[in-house]
């Protein structure tokens, strides 16, 4: 499956991990939960055959950090996880982001808070795009939709670690992991980033190297977070992506991430069919996120309605970026049944009728 034209049906965890060999991920370091096992299990199969390592960590904290370290000599390196596992791994994302190591972490994620369990959800929205590492850093974070996207964004998200010496979190849900659907393995079509400058591969013929947090200069450890950010200030400005439908004559903007956009463009054609110009959003890049592009919808006078299987975790960065120029509500589940179509369309015709934000909650 490296490289072809040929469509194959196939689960998003193994979509993931194939479209990581593809990549070239030359280390991947795990542990078994679920609904992401799958990804771990494929590649203890396949690693080995090519000559590349793979170790089934003692932990999420073992693993996260041998990620760290491979990370750190120029390699491709990543780990999978999930949810509550990946609340493990907070410290290591911060020395990470500090670092500056290109590390690509794959969340398939599960319900919480605390352990939870396998039901669908999207609660790792806030957890992904904001951390819960120490002091300020920033993750790039993509959301698929698809079992497709889950090939491609797993090309993109090891060129922008590398590219840009960041974190890169692939945020999935376990309704994708688990779900099984044609798709294409196509070349990997992002060049090779020259990682000689910075990595830790020995120092014969060159001066001595080192990757550290630590910063005991008050005046130097300014400058470096000065620095990440204005770094981030550059991806945003090059890597922010997003997909829209029907927008430009629309009254109100659906919006959602990851597998939730399925249903939301479904639900767009049969209020378009009702006769009510609804159009839809998706951020695929959910940090950065598309700030710009929604205050300018916003600004045209589009009421927006965001639809997540959390309690409303992406809808403050949506209501943020519209700035109060529009109405916007929110129409949430928690956990369970993904939000039907039907519970949708109902949502979006009350809300167009009353002059509040609409919510449905635990239905």
């Amino acid at each position: 499956m490296a490289g072809s034209n040929e469509k194959v049906l196939i689960k998003g965890n193994y979509a993931i991990a194939q479209a990581a060999i593809n990549a070239g991920c030359q280390c991947y370091f795990g542990y078994p939960i679920t609904p992401q096992t799958e990804i771990g299990e494929y590649l203890s199969a396949q690693m080995p055959k090519l000559g590349r390592g793979y170790v089934c960590a003692e932990s999420e904290i073992a693993a996260i950090n041998m990620v760290l370290g491979a990370a750190a000599t120029g390699v491709r390196a990543m780990t999978s996880s999930s949810s509550l596992a990946v609340a493990l791994m907070q410290e290591a994302l911060s020395y990470a982001a500090s670092d500056e190591l290109p590390i690509v972490l794959v969340n398939v994620m599960r319900v919480g808070p605390g352990l939870g369990y396998i039901y669908p959800a999207q609660g790792d929205y806030n957890q992904s795009v904001y951390g819960g590492g120490n002091g300020d850093y920033k993750i790039i974070v993509l959301a698929p939709a698809t079992v497709q996207e889950c090939i491609d964004f797993t090309y993109r998200a090891f060129y922008l670690a590398q590219k840009y010496r960041n974190p890169v979190i692939l945020l999935a849900d376990g309704l994708l992991g688990q779900m099984m659907e044609p798709a294409y393995f196509r070349e990997n079509p992002y060049p090779e980033v020259d990682v000689s400058s910075w990595a830790l591969t020995g120092a014969k013929n060159r001066d001595s190297r080192a990757i550290y947090s630590l910063g005991p200069d008050e005046k130097k450890q300014i400058q470096h977070i000065y620095n990440l950010f204005k770094k981030f200030e550059i991806i945003a400005e090059n890597e922010t992506s997003y997909e829209e439908f029907e927008t430009e004559d629309a009254d109100i903007i659906l919006t959602a991430f990851g597998s939730m956009t399925r249903n939301i463009k479904a639900a767009m054609k049969v209020l378009r069919s009702k006769g009510i110009k609804a159009g839809c959003f998706r951020p695929i890049t959910l940090s950065p996120f598309p700030n710009k592009r929604i205050n300018e919808l916003a600004g045209q006078g589009k009421d927006f309605l965001v639809v997540e299987m959390n309690m409303g975790q992406m809808f403050k960065d949506v209501k943020y970026s519209v700035g109060g120029q529009s109405r916007t509500g929110l129409v949430n589940r928690p956990v369970g049944e993904w939000l039907s179509v039907e519970e949708i369309v109902e949502a979006v015709e009350n809300f167009m009728e009353k002059s509040y934000a609409a919510s449905i909650q635990y239905s």
